[in-house]
């Protein structure tokens, strides 16, 4: 039979018994169509619900892409039951209980159809059926997307989903579609959602972004392949994996997450291959409970935005990272769990905030070929049941080496620690370890330093240029043989009597020769802390030079408003000058608690007058260095018992010589705590301030009421605090007096009447919750350079005043 062209408008005269002419409605142009036959559709809007049980073409008008809209009351718009093709259409449903389009056991064509909805779904593939779609959009803000079920599959070319009130794309029920440089975003759901066991999604090319919910989530025995798609801008985990789901990325990148990047629980597998993670909020990869699985091949994990691993598995799960690169995270790796195991091979590890490796709670690790840089420790085995291997590994340019404590037992074979600012190798604690043919040199402490008798044993091992000895450790220390420095101080017989004798050149001499002292260790780094009186050979940390004491106060003075604070100072100040000087004179002084509540509103100068006071203690040689390390509620507090304490008391170590500052300190201890782990923090504060109360000065800080709270909730607390200081709002001069300054130091002017304009401005500035004292007079500023800059754009030569003057016109509205 040949083909037909049945012509279709909203108002023409039905002339059904031809099949060639125009039909009244579609459903009556479809009535009088055979397989083969193109229908070509009037613009116009049809409220009809159509069903295409014939293999025929229904298209639009040539040149008038979205001129017809298919757009029932209720009901389905328009279902393809057939190999039929629908070209350049629009539809629109308004059934919260049905598809906009539905596709049922056939293989039809879509092209370039919009679909504009609030459906239940805006596509629905089911029952085996096969369809090609290319180039069509969804936009169903009420409903899911596209959903392939049933059976369902089917290829989806450069398609978009613009807009979805729940999933992008949902695959579940043993649907297996193709996605093909296709792009979901602005959903409310998952952006791609596969379920159940027999479900399979495969996308390539694809794009998943600005999404409230997870990025990709796959579950329930379901599987994945995603090949060069972007994950990105998600309010949940970029990728989700849970209850043996198996999912594959290959030269995929996920990235500005602020959660986990991949999460994967209960037996899921994930290989990733050339693929890369990077700005992530909290784990780069997040894996857990026993089966899970994580293989990583040629990958690239970094620049997190957070305070948490960047690999963590834990709960038995595994991972395996082969020629990957970790680096600019707070820590690269940690392995928690008895069970739990994490296999690198030729990866590098660097510009790591804090620990590279750590092994904890019965965790393994195995390192192989793997090259760690620029780290505050390089592998830290953290206690009893943890170890693994290190072999033929490279650790530079960091703090400390290599950590042992509280009992694990790792063996570190033919690694080389270069460059170390502190120990090479760290025992304590009762760690132990097998360390063969490792190296040492250019430490600025100790090559291997080994205390509180741990049996580590120590075969074929060297060292050269350490600037505190190439070996220290108590005679009934560790077992040593076949080991050698360049050290020159002499020979020291350190095996036990049970154990064949060797002998290791000693500890490089630093005052006279003695016998060696257990010192108190350093909390972050592991190695000693100097004895009091005694010089240490490391070197200091690098640290500006330390100004005098009147040449802060003056900063402190030029500081606009805070005059109760500045004499708060000034009367520590004073006080620990005078103790100073009693002292010398051979008297009694007075004792000067240093640590200090800060209370007031954001914005009123707490950190910078926090600053100051630290250069000041520095300046009259209270402090060591006087710096600032400032902190909150999310660097102290672990998500587990146990890690609360060891990030608290790394944090401590940090500030060791300055100012630890604590920001709204009261959300250690939220009025709610329940398990909390936020008290733990506290109780480890308390203990660190006592033990080590000339070390660091603490300054905790927050809302007033809220501070008032938080200092009765460890009766320890605030018998640790010497005085409150309170910072008061500014009032509208002071914010004005900001903005002057501001002003001077990017050489702008105010033009008469700006002044003024701006008191009238700060007065009636909502002095709400949001407002912020000295930092909303800068960002008022910044507004009034803004506007200026978009007005002196458009004049074509600017004059001196116009390129600095600012006027009441440039200041923002009032929010």
């Amino acid at each position: 039979m040949a083909q037909g062209t049945v012509q279709v408008t909203h108002t023409g005269t039905s002339r059904w018994r031809r099949r060639t002419g125009e039909y009244g409605s579609l459903a009556a142009a479809l009535e009088a169509a055979g397989d083969g036959d193109v229908l070509t559709v009037a613009p116009g809007t049809y409220r009809e619900n159509l069903v295409i049980q014939r293999a025929v073409t229904l298209r639009g008008p040539e040149g008038a892409p979205g001129s017809v809209r298919i757009a029932p009351v209720d009901g389905v718009p328009l279902t393809l039951r057939a190999p039929a093709a629908v070209h350049g259409l629009v539809l629109e449903g308004q059934d919260s209980a049905a598809p906009a389009l539905l596709v049922e056991e056939s293989v039809p064509e879509v092209t370039d159809v919009r679909i504009v909805t609030r459906s239940a779904v805006g596509i629905e593939v089911r029952g085996n059926a096969r369809p090609t779609v290319r180039r069509c959009s969804v936009d169903n803000p009420a409903g899911i997307g596209i959903t392939v079920l049933d059976g369902g599959g089917g290829v989806f070319e450069d398609c978009e989903v613009v807009a979805a009130g729940q999933s992008g794309v949902a695959v579940r029920s043993g649907g297996h579609p193709r996605l093909e440089r296709c792009r979901v975003h602005h959903s409310s759901g998952a952006g791609l959602s596969v379920t159940g066991e027999g479900s399979a999604l495969e996308a390539v090319g694809c794009e998943v972004y600005e999404v409230k919910g997870s990025g990709v989530q796959v579950t329930g025995r379901a599987t994945a392949h995603l090949t060069d798609c972007d994950v990105h801008r998600t309010t949940a985990d970029g990728v989700t994996l849970d209850t043996d789901a198996v999912l594959t990325l290959a030269d995929c990148r996920i990235h500005d997450v602020p959660e986990n990047a991949v999460d994967l629980r209960s037996r899921s597998v994930l290989t990733l291959t050339r693929s890369t993670v990077s700005r992530f909020g909290r784990n780069g990869l997040s894996i857990w409970d026993p089966g899970t699985r994580v293989d990583a091949n040629q990958c690239e994990i970094h620049d997190s935005t957070g305070d948490y691993p960047a690999v963590w598995v834990s709960d038995g799960a595994a991972v395996v990272l082969d020629s990957c690169r970790v680096r600019e995270v707070p820590d690269a790796l940690f392995v928690l769990d008895r069970g739990s195991r994490a296999d690198v091979v030729d990866s590098d590890l660097s510009q790591v905030r804090n620990t590279a490796v750590s092994v904890s709670d019965g965790a393994t690790a195995q390192l192989d070929d793997c090259r760690i840089r620029e780290a505050a420790t390089g592998a830290w085995f953290r206690d009893h049941g943890s170890g693994g291997t290190l072999s033929n590994c490279t650790i530079d340019a960091v703090q400390t080496g290599v950590i042992i404590t509280k009992g694990a037992d790792p063996a570190l074979e033919r690694c080389t620690v270069t460059a170390p600012a502190e120990a090479g190798f760290y025992v304590s604690a009762g760690g132990r370890g097998t360390l063969s043919g490792c190296r040492v040199s250019d430490s600025g402490g100790y090559g291997f330093h080994v205390i509180d008798g741990c049996r580590t044993t120590l075969r074929r091992c060297r060292t050269e240029r350490c600037a505190r000895g190439g070996f220290e450790f108590a005679e009934d220390g560790p077992v040593v043989e076949e080991c050698a420095s360049d050290e020159s101080a002499g020979l020291r017989a350190v095996a036990p009597s049970s154990a064949p004798s060797t002998t290791v050149p000693a500890v490089r001499a630093v005052a006279s020769p003695a016998p060696p002292v257990h010192q108190p260790v350093g909390l972050l780094t592991g190695v000693p802390a100097p004895r009091a009186g005694a010089p240490t050979g490391d070197p200091a940390p690098a640290a500006t030079p330390v100004r005098p004491a009147e040449a802060v106060l003056g900063e402190l003075d030029a500081l606009v408003g805070l005059d109760g604070v500045k004499r708060e100072v000034r009367a520590l100040t004073d006080m620990i000058e005078v103790g100073r000087r009693r002292q010398r004179a051979g008297l009694k002084a007075a004792s000067a608690r240093r640590h200090l509540v800060f209370t007031g509103s954001p914005g009123t100068g707490k950190t910078t007058v926090a600053r100051l006071y630290g250069e000041i203690l520095a300046a009259l040689g209270v402090l060591d260095q006087g710096h600032l390390v400032e902190v909150s509620r999310v660097d102290l507090v672990g998500e587990h018992i146990g890690s609360t304490a060891i990030r608290t008391q790394e944090a401590f170590e940090r500030a060791r010589g300055g100012v630890l500052f604590i920001d709204e300190a009261y959300a250690l201890s939220p009025e709610d705590s329940g398990r909390d782990f936020g008290r733990e923090a506290i109780d480890t504060l308390v203990k660190l301030m006592e033990d080590h109360r000339e070390a660091v000065v603490v300054i905790v800080a927050g809302y007033t009421v809220e501070m008032e709270r938080f200092l009765t909730v460890n009766p320890g607390v605030a018998s640790r605090f010497s005085r409150t200081i309170p910072f008061g709002d500014y009032v509208p001069e002071e914010l004005l007096r900001i903005v002057e300054q501001q002003a001077e130091e990017h050489e702008y002017r105010l033009a008469e009447g700006t002044g003024h304009a701006l008191l009238d401005y700060f007065t009636a500035l909502p002095k709400g919750p949001a407002f912020g004292n000295g930092r909303t007079a800068r960002q008022t500023f910044e507004a009034m350079v803004e506007r200026h800059a978009g007005r002196v754009a458009q004049i074509v030569e600017p004059s001196t005043d116009d390129l600095t003057l600012l006027y009441p016109d440039d200041l923002p509205a009032l929010p």
